[in-house]
């Protein structure tokens, strides 16, 4: 796994389950974790195992257990649909966490009141810019910033031997520009083709390989 990259002189460091964490701001950004998904396709039949629930919450604290950053960023759809049960699994996660500071920029699935982050102390915006670097949900592109982003759920197409093919969820680097993988179980991902100037960071179970 590469122990860090630089961009416009800051250092980031990759994690096999998806976050990255930006060393001179002691934070921790995350992607698309969409909490509440399994429970929501549970409920309406869907062969979800309900252990599943329970991963996200384990790899949160498998990744914030290797950096201890001081905030964590959520970088939107933090919950995939309105209330439920595993809201409440939440606020416990949380509570074990109020050392930190929590932030969460909305996406377009961030459909729970404002109200119910603001009573666990989490701010929310619409973006946030850090020096040269802008936070967003979706990708944007402004004048003068590097945007680190999520939405798309970006994922690369490795060719093997013969016919095979693997799918494997990614960040995807551009110029201006790197977008998160989903960080969160049963997401799904979108293809992305790289042009030779891009850089494209391939997860696997215990690992981060540089693929482009």
């Amino acid at each position: 796994m590469p122990d860090s990259h630089k961009i416009l002189n800051n250092t980031f460091s990759f994690h096999p389950c998806g976050g990255l964490y930006w060393h001179e701001t002691d934070m921790l950004l995350i992607a698309d974790v969409h909490l509440g998904k399994v429970s929501h396709f549970r409920k309406h039949g869907s062969a979800v195992p309900q252990k599943a629930i329970q991963k996200n919450f384990d790899r949160l604290d498998a990744i914030i257990k290797q950096f201890d950053p001081a905030v964590i960023t959520f970088m939107g759809d933090l919950f995939h649909s309105s209330l439920n049960n595993e809201w409440h699994l939440f606020e416990g996660w949380v509570a074990k966490h109020s050392n930190r500071k929590i932030i969460l920029i909305a996406g377009n699935h961030d459909i729970i009141s404002p109200l119910k982050y603001e009573t666990l102390q989490i701010h929310i915006s619409d973006e946030w810019a850090i020096g040269n670097f802008l936070l967003t949900h979706h990708p944007e592109t402004r004048e003068g910033f590097f945007n680190l982003c999520g939405h798309i759920h970006p994922g690369v197409k490795l060719q093997g031997l013969g016919r095979q093919v693997l799918k494997l969820p990614c960040y995807f680097k551009t110029a201006d520009q790197m977008i998160l993988p989903a960080f969160g179980e049963f997401t799904g991902l979108y293809v992305l083709n790289p042009e030779e100037t891009d850089e494209v960071f391939a997860l696997t179970k215990d690992d981060v390989i540089k693929v482009n």
